[in-house]
């Protein structure tokens, strides 16, 4: 990808912490929900961890840390390298190739730091992250999802068809006819436009 993307518009809640409503959680998939903080990828990218703040958001309402999870801006770099790197490698797996090898090699070291541990508390599966570096170690549980996902052969790896977005899902339906990575987002997006253009008779 070329260019800067555009940062979110903040300007409705200048002085509101990140929350849900500032991210594309609808995603089955761990990782592919992480490619997704680049959305519009196809239009207008749409940067949705612009600031630690929001990455410490995206990995606290994924079950990855908390509110006084340490991130720092070094890591936010190395964070969008790393999704970077999970999105090129799921675009070739969609295509039936094999990831380019860097990507592999990327992958594989964030996968050889993963130390957090899942635990049961109170009959739900809750990952829980080492003293140490817990942040960069709730992004190796990323990795450790981005790999088992695109290794693993259960479903069909896809790219999303909305004309804008890009994003990345697995297809497990029957027929695999599946089209969108969210049919909340992009599927709307996409019924939208369709009835739009039977109103206009431009479809």
């Amino acid at each position: 990808m070329t260019g800067s993307p555009a940062v979110r518009d903040p300007s409705s809640r200048a002085d509101a912490p990140p929350g849900p409503e500032d991210f594309r959680l609808g995603n089955e998939i761990l990782a592919f929900r992480f490619v997704a903080t680049l959305s519009e990828r196809r239009g207008n990218p749409v940067e949705r961890i612009p600031t630690p703040e929001h990455l410490r958001a995206w990995l606290t309402l994924n079950g990855l840390g908390g509110p006084d999870l340490p991130v720092s801006e070094a890591l936010l770099r190395d964070a969008r390298v790393l999704r970077e790197a999970v999105h090129r490698a799921g675009t070739a797996v969609a295509a039936d190739e094999a990831p380019d090898p860097a990507d592999e090699a990327l992958l594989n070291r964030w996968t050889a730091r993963h130390r957090a541990r899942l635990v049961l508390t109170g009959g739900r599966a809750r990952w829980r992250l080492p003293e140490t570096d817990p942040a960069r170690a709730a992004l190796a549980v990323v990795a450790v999802d981005a790999v088992a996902t695109l290794g693993s052969g259960d479903g069909v790896v896809k790219r999303c068809e909305q004309s804008t977005c890009d994003g990345l899902f697995v297809d497990t339906s029957r027929g695999r006819r599946r089209r969108w990575c969210s049919m909340a987002t992009c599927g709307n997006k996409v019924k939208k436009a369709n009835l739009k253009a039977a109103r206009t008779g431009t479809g």
